[in-house]
């Protein structure tokens, strides 16, 4: 196996955010390990880990990985919201409301406060739309 270097971790983090947009989240994953294992402070990696577990049907650890980015950035709106589309389609829709709301609090984004109106009502647990990139860029 080749030695890693923070460049290939950099490469690595790239190539998992190209498998991320093709759609797959499995490969996006696999890379991601081995950055996150460097380097578990790193935000940005984890927040992409966890959108790649939300699109892998993997729901808890997408929400571990949620609940990490949040307990570093607590304010952090995309986070909420990924965490809420996480916990909706895990049918607990109550608690994704939560966390809806603390969104659309943190930024009004119309996604958001959508979200948060609606929750109820869309809450069956089906919605396997990926949650976005945090940063709200359209892919």
């Amino acid at each position: 196996m080749p030695e890693s270097s923070p460049e290939t971790h950099v490469i690595d983090f790239r190539a998992a955010e190209q498998l991320l947009a093709a759609r797959d989240p499995r490969g996006a994953i696999r890379l991601l390990d081995s950055v996150i294992s460097a380097h578990p402070e790193n935000t940005a990696a984890r927040l992409l880990r966890a959108r790649a577990f939300f699109l892998a049907a993997q729901l808890r650890p997408a929400e571990l990985e949620f609940q990490i980015v949040l307990e570093r950035e607590p304010d952090n709106a995309f986070a909420h919201f990924a965490l809420g589309r996480t916990l909706e389609r895990a049918g607990r829709s109550e608690e994704a409301l939560r966390h809806f709301r603390l969104a659309a609090a943190l930024d009004p984004r119309p996604d958001y406060i959508e979200a948060a109106r609606f929750a109820h009502d869309n809450g069956d647990g089906d919605d396997e739309r990926d949650p976005g990139p945090a940063n709200g860029d359209q892919e």
